[in-house]
């Protein structure tokens, strides 16, 4: 979702077209010191913070506690807006920050219905005393930067906005806030919610569980491995959970009410805003190798992170130092960072470096509830609706309340936005009369956790014995870990609090794939996974670990962690690269890492092309497209034509096969998983799946279906980029477009967008490619929705070679030649030095600033 607000182009443009000068002045003003001495109440002692040509910081103190105090002063400074619009979206306050908006309250109703902030709250009394210390530092620096300060000298995002609303001085950030920003996180990195009510909504329209499972396959390992094999995981002698082969019957999911409370609650949690990325297009590139393949003799690192795209970027790249490193100091870190955490979430010290995927494993269960009156059926009996008030405040109008309903598996979901319409007044199943159904949501986030523990732990990692511990504590979001270390070895691990189910017998599946009877006491949760029990390796004898989102291990090894995997063709073209480039003795350094991470293979090329060049089209104009494939060479670089001319096809055929089956709105969005149905169903010419349900009379078969697709593609191609296929790119389709939150969206006025949002770039890649610009093909649009949020290769032979970019730039600020300066170099591929050592980071420095006490 993208919020936008409305604001009075007279106004604006009175306010800040009339005069030049006044404009600059405005855009400007935010604009921080970054050099020279400032006064920082709180600190023991002075610190320097040193900024690099592209405004990256390096902030160098003696104390942990000064370091960062120096953080979250540096923090405000660059990006506290982001900051702030992240805190009004995680506490359900955002009608607060920006007025009477529709998708504001939305947001704001599911939000409050979750219980973010109240379990943040929780989350607070159980971190670690030094956790909580570093909050309080982080939270002190920023509120140091903001005393005194009116909202137009902090961001112009404020002086905007105060066009339209009241705008007072921004609160004090407490440290509560950043733990807050934790479930915006892991809602985004949550796992197969998307699949498990998309399986529900798709039975309602094919209504076969085989045709359902036809278009969720299994993942293949036969063709794409797994992250670890049996062998490798050093966890695998532990006995898989449970899982079983039963749930609601076929019948009752295909009842109306149910089904409409399905759709109430997909419509509740699409309200939420993506502060992270949502959608197939989320996930990473990570990958270690170890001394005996690279040209330094130790271990490479390299990690991209897939996210949503947006200006300013999810990333804030910074170096934290102690000035010498000890128990009341232990830091010496540097890499990325959000805005609003203290420490480094993905980066290297002295002697470990790691990197981050999205696990994806099921941590979230929908739960069909039976609802009698006020309360729901449980075994035999009833047990009651808890239920709260929850009173949210709008900006420049009257507040809004809402009920919020829970059950013991965690808050109902589908009554939030729809004013309890999902609940129906029909009879409830087995002869009970009742008042309908409602879907509650069970997610291991609204349980207090220890991530904040997790994300500085790592910061000081050493070792093995340290990630383990980092993975006992990172509960939420799931997370691979991959992990070199400085003496030479590499490792994976596996964190992450997954829920054990219980194998009950019946129609469908009971392990988590679809939605679950919340009236049967057998479908609860049943605990969760031994952190011992989750897989991980040391030092695998291939001296390679590849996790970009597919299978963790082999099926039946290991405890169940899901069935919705990526599909692995990304991860695959991974390993076989570096299997091909260290074979018979061949290295790979820090260059060679960068240039894979900027692959641009097509893998469904690979799948598709061979069959599309097998038919004859049989007319001269529309058979130019066809041609182009026929010398292509399956890269989706941004000059080509014939990957331009691809991607309309594997779009036709998505929606020539498919889109008759589906929901409304439940379009193929083309990612790996269509990749591997199609893969499938490319051996079965005559499945149903080919055929259009929309032509009675006519039976459509595979070839009649890849022609068409071919056929509509090069008219397609013509009336958008012209007749002559030579004039065609994949970079004039496939455009990535950053938006600012709230206001970069085309209600706004057009200056304000060239202000806030960078100018569109176009790219090559693609989804299920290693550069990994994600698409979706069920919008009609080529648009970028997903992309390497940043980029890092990380040599543990010499740390001042190792490289790094992120999406747009360091800065916060639309004004500052730092808010998009890295996005060319990010969107050619290119990457910057990374300076480690002292000296190096010195030699490096443009600008210095001193805080005093």
């Amino acid at each position: 979702m993208r919020l936008s607000v409305l604001v009075v182009a007279i106004v604006l443009v009175a306010a800040l077209v009339v005069s030049v000068v006044g404009a600059v002045v405005v855009i400007r003003r935010p604009l921080p010191q970054t050099s020279g001495t400032l006064h920082v109440p709180g600190l023991s002692a002075p610190v320097t913070v040193t900024r690099d040509a592209r405004g990256v910081p390096t902030i160098t103190a003696t104390t942990s506690a000064d370091l960062f105090r120096a953080q979250g002063y540096v923090a405000a400074q660059d990006r506290f807006f982001e900051m702030d619009y992240r805190r009004h979206v995680t506490a359900g306050r955002l009608s607060e920050l920006v007025g009477e908006n529709a998708d504001a309250l939305a947001a704001d109703k599911v939000i409050r219905t979750f219980g973010w902030r109240r379990v943040a709250e929780q989350e607070w009394q159980t971190v670690e005393p030094s956790t909580r210390a570093a909050l309080q530092a982080y939270a002190d620096g920023v509120n140091a930067y903001l005393d005194g300060k009116a909202p137009s000298q902090i961001a112009v995002e404020y002086t905007v906005l105060g066009l339209q609303v009241n705008v007072r001085a921004p609160e004090p950030w407490d440290p509560v806030d950043s733990l807050a920003w934790l479930k915006a996180m892991a809602w985004d990195l949550r796992g197969n919610y998307d699949d498990e009510l998309e399986r529900a909504r798709t039975f309602e329209s094919v209504r076969d569980v085989d045709k359902v499972d036809q278009l969720f396959p299994e993942y293949p390992q036969d063709v794409n491995a797994p992250i670890l094999t049996a062998k490798e995981d050093d966890a695998a002698t532990a006995t898989a959970a449970a899982h079983g082969d039963a749930t609601i019957t076929s019948a009752e999911l295909r009842s109306g009410d149910v089904q409409r409370a399905i759709v109430s609650a997909s419509a509740a949690v699409d309200a939420v805003p993506h502060l992270v990325g949502d959608g197939a297009g989320v996930g990473s590139n990570s990958w270690v190798v170890s001394g005996e393949h690279t040209a330094s003799g130790k271990p490479v690192l390299a990690n991209d992170p897939h996210l949503g795209i947006s200006a300013p970027g999810i990333w804030a790249q910074v170096r934290l130092r102690c000035a010498q490193v000890g128990t009341q100091c232990p830091y010496d870190v540097s890499g990325f960072s959000f805005a609003g955490m203290p420490g480094v979430v993905i980066g290297h010290n002295d002697q470990l470096a790691w990197g981050l995927t999205n696990l994806g494993a099921d941590v979230t269960d929908f739960f069909l509830e039976r609802v009698l009156g006020d309360a729901v059926q449980v075994d035999d009996g009833t047990e009651p609706i808890v239920t709260r008030t929850e009173t949210i405040k709008v900006n420049g109008s009257d507040d809004v309340q809402i009920q919020v309903r829970s059950t013991r598996h965690g808050p109902i979901v589908s009554d939030v936005v729809d004013d309890l319409a999902a609940v129906g007044d029909g009879p409830v199943p087995d002869g009970t009369s009742g008042h309908g159904y409602a879907v509650s949501l069970a997610w291991t986030a609204l349980q207090p956790g220890h991530t904040a523990d997790a994300l500085l732990a790592i910061d000081t990692a050493k070792d093995a014995d340290d990630i383990a511990r980092v993975g006992r504590l990172l509960e939420v979001p799931s997370q691979n870990i991959v992990f070199a270390t400085a003496d030479g070895h590499i490792g994976y691990q596996a964190p992450g609090r997954i829920p054990l189910r219980a194998k009950v017998a019946g129609e469908l599946p009971s392990d988590g794939t679809w939605p679950r009877p919340g009236w049967d006491s057998d479908y609860d949760w049943q605990g969760y996974v031994d952190p011992a029990q989750m897989p991980h390796a040391l030092d695998p004898a291939s001296g390679i670990i590849v996790a970009a989102n597919q299978q963790v291990v082999p099926r039946g090894t290991g405890p169940y962690l899901t069935q919705d995997w990526d599909y692995g063709f990304r991860s695959q073209r991974i390993r076989d690269q570096l299997e091909a480039a260290t074979s018979d003795g061949g290295k790979v350094d820090v260059a060679s890492m960068g240039a894979l991470q900027y692959d641009q293979h097509n893998p469904y090329a690979d799948v598709l092309v061979p069959a599309l060049l097998s038919l004859d089209i049989g007319n001269t104009f529309d058979d130019d497209g066809q041609q182009l494939l026929r010398t292509w060479d399956r890269v989706s670089d941004k000059d080509s034509p014939a990957a331009a001319y691809f991607a309309a096809v594997w779009a036709n055929v998505l929606e020539l096969a498919f889109d008759d089956d589906l929901p409304d709105g439940d379009g193929p969005s083309g990612d790996s998983r269509w990749l591997e149905v199609v893969r499938r169903l490319l051996d079965d010419p005559d499945s149903p799946w080919w055929d259009d349900r929309s032509t009675p009379g006519v039976v459509e078969g595979r070839d009649e279906v890849l022609t068409r697709a071919m056929v509509s593609a090069r008219r397609q191609l013509t009336a958008r980029l012209g007749r002559d296929p030579k004039d065609w790119s994949w970079g004039k389709l496939h455009v990535m477009a950053p938006e600012h939150p709230v206001l970069g969206g085309d209600s706004v006025p057009a200056i304000v967008r060239r202000l806030v949002n960078p100018t569109p770039i176009g790219v090559g890649g693609g989804s299920s490619i290693v550069d990994a610009t994600a698409w979706d093909a069920s919008s009609g649009s080529f648009d970028v929705t997903a992309a390497p949020s940043m980029r890092m290769v990380v040599d543990l032979g010499d740390l001042d070679s190792s490289t790094w970019v992120t999406l747009t730039g360091t800065s916060g600020h639309p004004g500052s030649k730092h808010y998009t300066d890295q996005l060319g170099a990010w969107a050619a591929g290119r990457t910057f030095a990374w300076p480690f050592s002292a000296a190096a980071v010195q030699a490096d420095a443009e600008q210095k600033l001193t805080l005093q006490p």
